[in-house]
């Protein structure tokens, strides 16, 4: 098979989250646990950092990864969904796993995939971790792709645990308050195994401690006892969040010897380190356009939060989300003063650009709709001047079609 070819039948064979929503979730882990017995378990066969949470998750991997990448490590890194190719979501050192790899594992365990049905999710996942050991890494960063305790990464055991953010995201899979995701969210803390949380929230503090009590986990919650902060290139104040718990990550890593000044490097070097992309990024200046993944109510109204702190004449939204977003709670959080460009992403999940619009209208969000992501862009660049200030985003899929 191509390269593209493999790609057809993954996404076409194979439920993903990403594209399907509920109807790919299984919610076990029996067919992961079976694949990595297959697999002659990887998973038990390089150390590893699990980052969990509803917001900040990718931002905290890439820094850890830049981090330990300029301490002289050799890194895995494994995330989802990807932007613009699948070979994203699998690195060591920022070089993504190559197109004959991912046709060689696939080609290889065809047989067993295809008898066995396994998710799109819990395929790739074996991918990486089976990546990881045969390119003899010295740690792999995870993050989990949905929840925790029933994501297909919670089969391995690291040296440290990650739980960022916790916001109301996926709440038809994963709980309706936030105590609940907490709880899915913490399947990740292990047995005696240190776990770190970026963010102290008032609904979720009691359930993390209760959970790492049961596990003789010890816990810690960086934003109470780290003060000192570094210079990032990643833009957007949320990222000063995600940084103290990946400087308390690494402080409680045993084994590796992180300086500061790798430390000092690898925040300055994210992006180039890791090929993070999407993430308060600037695609041109004058107008200025930036564009960001976040796609639910916390995750938003941090951005929105830095946009307004923006400086311009007249501010374009390019909006587009999918169906499954709740968009009673996150359309009051824009700006009504804005003009609005909507747009779906071209996905089966994609949120339809007039249904959108109708209802933005009812927040007083007021625009036109468009027949593309692309389209919407490039009305809102025509109508800018070059002190005005363009925003895309709304979801990962449409930031995608941009990049």
């Amino acid at each position: 098979m191509t390269y593209q070819e493999v790609l057809d039948w993954m996404f076409a064979q194979l439920p993903m989250y990403q594209q399907k929503g509920v109807s790919a979730h299984s919610g076990k882990l029996e067919g992961i646990i079976n694949f990595a017995a297959h697999l002659n378990h990887p998973e038990h066969k390089f150390k590893s950092i699990h980052v969990a949470g509803t917001n900040g998750k990718g931002s905290s991997s890439h820094m850890l990864a830049s981090i330990l990448q300029e301490a002289g490590y050799k890194v895995g890194l494994y995330t989802s969904p990807h932007l613009k190719d699948f070979r994203e979501r699998i690195k060591i050192n920022g070089t993504s796993i190559s197109e004959e790899e991912v046709i060689d594992f696939i080609e290889t365990n065809f047989d067993y995939l295809k008898a066995n049905k396994l998710s799109f999710f819990e395929m790739t996942v074996g991918m990486a971790f089976d990546y990881f050991v045969n390119q003899d890494v010295d740690i792999a960063v995870i993050e989990v792709g949905l929840g925790g305790r029933l994501d297909s990464t919670n089969i391995i055991h690291p040296e440290v645990s990650l739980i960022t953010n916790i916001g109301l995201d996926h709440v038809d899979l994963l709980g309706d308050t936030l105590a609940k995701i907490a709880a899915e969210k913490a399947g990740i803390i292990k047995n005696d195994v240190p776990v770190v949380i970026s963010e102290t929230q008032l609904e979720t503090q009691e359930v993390f401690k209760t959970i790492a009590k049961s596990k003789g986990a010890e816990i810690t919650f960086a934003d109470q006892i780290i003060e000192d902060v570094y210079q990032t290139c990643l833009l957007g104040s949320y990222q000063e969040k995600n940084m103290k718990g990946v400087l308390e990550v690494i402080h409680k890593l045993k084994a590796f010897e992180v300086s500061r000044d790798a430390i000092k490097k690898g925040l300055l070097n994210v992006v180039v380190n890791t090929g993070l992309l999407g993430r308060w990024q600037t695609l041109s200046e004058h107008p200025r356009v930036v564009c960001d993944t976040a796609h639910n109510t916390d995750g938003l109204k941090i951005v929105i939060q830095q946009l307004i702190k923006q400086e311009y004449d007249q501010l374009h939204v390019v909006l587009g989300f999918v169906k499954d977003k709740d968009l009673a709670s996150i359309l009051p959080l824009f700006p009504k003063n804005a003009r609005y460009y909507f747009c779906a992403p071209k996905i089966n999940r994609g949120l339809d650009e007039i249904i959108l619009k109708n209802t933005a209208e009812v927040h007083n969000l007021i625009g036109a709709s468009y027949s593309s992501v692309n389209k919407a862009l490039e009305s809102a660049v025509m109508a800018a001047s070059e002190q005005d200030f363009i925003y895309v985003g709304g979801s990962t899929f449409v930031v995608a079609e941009i990049l």
